[in-house]
């Protein structure tokens, strides 16, 4: 079984502005830029965020042995209760942390009103005290031109600073421009050392992008055992393109034993999330019966019929259909339906 090429880099702009895609519509070779590792998960009643604001990363937490009553109250959803608090420790102390969390409350509109330009301000008052969740999060709003205007080299600079302090998602995204040569001169070596510290802290998508640099040999030595092994760590953590990527060597075999059963299992396990490329893989697997306890023509047509309706065509998989009976084709459409109507409407 043959993968698809896979593509270096995506532009860091465009990705910021379409953060809202979900991830099961990207290709399999497409690295996202990452996003903050943490969104509120209130357990209490709370204003409702504005549904056209992306989440900013959480802020730090306090040292050990010191209550941060305004972090507890943010993620328990009391948000009025973590603003007063942040408010409060702020006017004592300058604190940046709080800082970090008043601008979290301002991005996302809990317990305030949405207001970009004072969640700007607040991170870049966090920033300037050293606080790397806030360089974070102010690069991302400089790339995607929230809270002032696009200023592509300020946010490469913020994630610069909070990648020598060791934030993984800044040290992956600044990995991403050194990768595409646009804010920088292209260094794809650097790119690598990037996506190495950030892959080592456990970013799912520095463990993906550094895998297929060392599947293709760019940047780093080719080793495909490394590059298997870092697609497996991706996709333990569920990033689906990395659970594709990771099956197409399992049932290869490529840097890694042998392992069709798996592969199969993994690929279901992305087909059902609506990854096109683990659909086509599964249907392929499920006509030949490789794999699997039996070949089942009525579901390798069926997920041909999904996969395809998605973009992903096969003129193998088209000749396999014309040969069934119409009985096998008519039970692959009705299981495909529910399946081809979502695909349709998500394109109306």
């Amino acid at each position: 079984m043959r993968a698809r090429p896979v593509a270096t880099a995506v532009s860091i702009i465009s990705v910021v502005l379409a953060a809202a895609a979900p991830a099961s519509a990207q290709a399999p070779g497409a690295i996202p830029l990452a996003t903050s590792p943490v969104k509120p998960n209130p357990a209490a009643p709370a204003p409702k965020p504005s549904r056209n604001v992306k989440a900013a990363p959480k802020p730090a937490a306090a040292p050990v042995g010191e209550p941060d009553f305004a972090f507890g109250a943010y993620q328990r959803g009391y948000y009025l209760t973590a603003f007063a608090e942040a408010t409060k420790r702020v006017n004592a102390n300058a604190d940046p942390r709080s800082m970090t969390l008043l601008a979290e409350l301002y991005a996302n509109g809990l317990g305030v009103p949405n207001n970009d330009g004072e969640a700007a301000k607040w991170y870049a008052l966090a920033a300037q005290r050293g606080d790397r969740e806030a360089m974070f999060a102010l690069a991302m709003f400089r790339i995607g031109g929230r809270g002032g205007p696009r200023d592509v080299a300020e946010g490469a600079r913020l994630l610069d600073q909070a990648a020598k302090l060791g934030h993984a998602a800044a040290a992956y995204d600044l990995g991403l421009l050194y990768l595409e040569g646009r804010q920088f001169p292209q260094d794809v070596k650097h790119a690598a050392e990037l996506f190495q510290i950030a892959a080592q802290a456990g970013n799912p998508e520095a463990q993906y992008a550094l895998a297929t640099l060392y599947k293709d040999g760019r940047g780093v030595a080719q080793d495909a055992q490394k590059a298997a092994q870092l697609m497996a760590a991706a996709a333990q953590a569920d990033f689906i393109d990395a659970e594709v990527e990771y099956a197409i060597a399992l049932f290869n075999g490529t840097g890694t034993p042998k392992d069709e059963a798996r592969a199969v299992a993994l690929f279901r396990k992305a087909a059902m999330r609506g990854n096109p490329v683990a659909q086509n893989r599964l249907a392929r697997i499920l006509a030949s019966g490789r794999g699997v306890a039996a070949a089942d023509p009525v579901q390798a047509v069926k997920w041909h019929l999904i996969a395809k309706a998605a973009g992903e065509s096969d003129s193998f998989l088209d000749e396999f259909v014309r040969k069934q009976t119409p009985e096998t084709r008519a039970a692959a459409e009705s299981q495909a339906k529910p399946w081809l109507d979502m695909i349709a409407q998500s394109r109306s």
